[in-house]
């Protein structure tokens, strides 16, 4: 097991931590967090979770509710296609193991609540958390990352339960930071430190949220990731300090798109819009036309294609065909938005497909049969058909005024 512990002065009163590093797909995780608590008996029990993903866990029924429609609406399509292939991948190892992903959590919570322990939740919401890295990422930093989670979702590469130990090793965990800080320093950024220091602030706030109160010597257990130890114990010996005051507001606070890249989405319909009109009057109504309809044409019909690929219902992919120039025009809207309503409303959801959601994710047959999962396929493979469309227009259509 992966544990410090730490004691802070609070205006001359001790403060002591209790740091439990896990893997989230552990066994002996859940046999430590458990025994911790149970000895220790502390008067309060952090857990590296946020209300979602609490929820999620305690409630079978979490997934049931899920409206992919609405989701797609709402422009957070591949948000939860991110935050599904992160939890499918941990889902599928922790099924060699025989263990869920985040079980540890759970059992802490469950035994602080049998103790009469209270518990609180520490960690920041993976939505805020998926929305924070993806804005600090540039354009090739989110292909790096859209790369690695589907390589990470199809990979079949099995890791033994000693290897998933080592997980919880400072000198492992340390290798893997550095490696991730390399490939994609905003995301790792935005995962590890923000949430390092996010950590440490809520259990800090915690420290006297007892029925001793702020003048008594209190001991906080939390039950967190054995990546964030090293960095919850520096922030919390610094905020002891009064070296360091964590504004949790800000961290939690979804930073609105930069103008920079408010612009950059309308960079594509505004070069598109404007090669076309330069057609018109370099070279004519004709030749401005024929632009015009290249474009459609090219767009509409690798968006449809990527529907095709997806296996969307017929319906889907005409959809895919005229909604994409939709989409490209709009910068609010996404160009496989109709596409994937389209599919979910085409092929609703099932209860089932619900209750499998998580299992299905970790493989291709899963989400061609799962019906949720399909629907944001569809979404996906359109959106990225009508990209590419609009990418290979522009070189065409400036090839068309050269000539």
């Amino acid at each position: 097991m992966s544990e410090t512990r730490i004691t802070l002065q609070d205006a001359g009163v001790e403060r002591r931590f209790i740091l439990i590093g896990t893997a989230h797909i552990s066994k002996e995780s859940i046999e430590d967090v458990t025994r911790v608590i149970k000895e220790e008996k502390p008067d309060m029990v952090c857990v590296e979770l946020d209300e979602g993903r609490y929820n999620a866990m305690m409630e079978k029924d979490n997934w049931e509710r899920l409206d992919v429609a609405k989701i797609l609406k709402e422009g957070k399509g591949f948000l939860l296609i991110a935050n599904l292939v992160l939890s499918g991948f941990q889902r599928r190892l922790g099924k060699e193991l025989g263990v869920q992903p985040g079980e540890e959590m759970k059992a802490a919570v469950i035994t602080a609540k049998e103790a009469g322990i209270p518990f609180t939740l520490c960690d920041r919401e993976i939505q805020v958390t998926l929305h924070r890295a993806w804005g600090n990422c540039n354009f090739w930093n989110k292909c790096k990352l859209l790369s690695t989670l589907l390589s990470s979702a199809f990979t079949t590469e099995t890791v033994s339960e000693e290897e998933i130990e080592k997980l919880k090793q400072h000198s492992e965990i340390d290798s893997m930071m550095n490696a991730l800080a390399a490939r994609l320093l905003p995301v790792k950024v935005t995962l590890i430190d923000e949430r390092d220091q996010y950590l440490a602030a809520k259990i800090w706030a915690n420290r006297a949220s007892t029925a001793g109160g702020a003048a008594s010597a209190t001991t906080v257990a939390a039950v967190v990731g054995a990546g964030h130890l090293t960095g919850i114990q520096m922030h919390l010996e610094r905020i002891a300090a009064g070296k360091e005051n964590v504004d949790i507001a800000y961290l939690e606070k979804v930073v609105p798109p930069s103008i920079v890249s408010k612009l950059f989405t309308w960079l594509i319909p505004v070069i598109l819009l404007a090669l076309i009109v330069a057609g018109f009057f370099r070279l004519g109504t004709d030749v401005s036309l024929f632009m015009l309809k290249r474009w459609l044409l090219l767009n509409g019909s690798l968006a449809a294609l990527g529907a095709l690929i997806a296996l969307g219902h017929p319906l889907s992919i005409l959809v895919s065909f005229f909604g994409a120039p939709i989409g490209t025009l709009s910068p609010v809207v996404s160009v496989g938005l109709f596409s994937g309503i389209s599919e979910a409303v085409m092929r609703k959801p099932r209860v089932s497909d619900a209750e499998t959601l998580m299992d299905d994710v970790s493989s291709i047959k899963g989400i061609y049969r799962n019906r949720i999962l399909h629907a944001l396929l569809v979404f996906f493979l359109a959106s990225l058909g009508g990209a590419i469309g609009n990418f290979i227009s522009i070189p065409a259509l400036a090839g068309l005024l050269i000539k």
